[in-house]
């Protein structure tokens, strides 16, 4: 009963779409992650899930270098074999567990999905997935995440912010105070924005122009 339970989460649908494309376009294809390759991103992926010291390069600069080594050391024994230990996080990493992997991958995995489907480079042709490929509960569990870390995305910008999903209205306010910025768009759009991503589509900001400049200007990121 594990099993069927643990695909059915947006986490792990995500994990497996991601690599399957990383295998159809191959270690060499773009990504929005500047400077990272398809192969760069897999490695990112499982250093963060399966070598915890060396992935604390992710959030201490100081260390970025310790990471890097990693993400090379576990590209060895090549792409394919990378893609396919990445498609189960196994029972030795707390995000093999149900509730880590809903909790810490699920945004994770989605904005990482999209760098590579987004990723073609300046000639490439992308588009945002139909409506229909989100199921209603991914939709809300990815927009309470917006709310629980989208404050710390919007911060640097100074300004407050206040976002709207356009399938429902529902309306979030991730920094307060008088004439917000208002970002209105579909779900996953916002997630992409506030995570520093700036190929989207469907994202409309209104609200007083030098506000909406500093918010367009700031490092974002979730």
């Amino acid at each position: 009963m594990l099993g069927p339970l643990l695909d059915s989460s947006l986490a792990r649908r995500e994990r497996h779409a991601l690599c399957d494309l990383a295998m159809a376009v191959g270690p060499e294809a773009p990504t929005l992650c500047e400077g990272w390759t398809s192969a760069d991103l897999v490695a990112h992926l499982y250093v963060r899930e399966h070598r915890p010291l060396a992935a604390l390069g992710l959030v201490a600069p100081a260390l970025a270098g310790r990471t890097d080594a990693a993400m090379r050391s576990v590209l060895h024994d090549g792409y394919a074999a990378l893609c396919a230990r990445l498609r189960d996080p196994g029972r030795f990493t707390p995000f093999g567990l149900p509730a880590v992997e809903r909790a810490a991958n699920s945004l994770e995995y989605v904005v990482h999905h999209e760098d590579l489907r987004r990723g073609k480079g300046p000639d490439g042709v992308w588009e945002p997935r139909p409506d229909d490929a989100w199921r209603p509960a991914d939709l809300d569990l990815l927009w309470r995440q917006v709310g629980l870390v989208g404050r710390g995305a919007v911060r640097p910008a100074g300004v407050p912010v206040r976002v709207v999903r356009s399938d429902t209205g529902a309306a979030r306010t991730l920094r307060g105070g008088d004439d917000p910025v208002v970002v209105t768009g579909p779900v996953v759009e916002l997630v992409l924005l506030l995570s520093g991503r700036d190929a989207v589509r469907g994202v409309e900001l209104s609200g007083p122009d030098e506000a909406v400049a500093a918010f367009e200007a700031a490092s974002r990121g979730m």
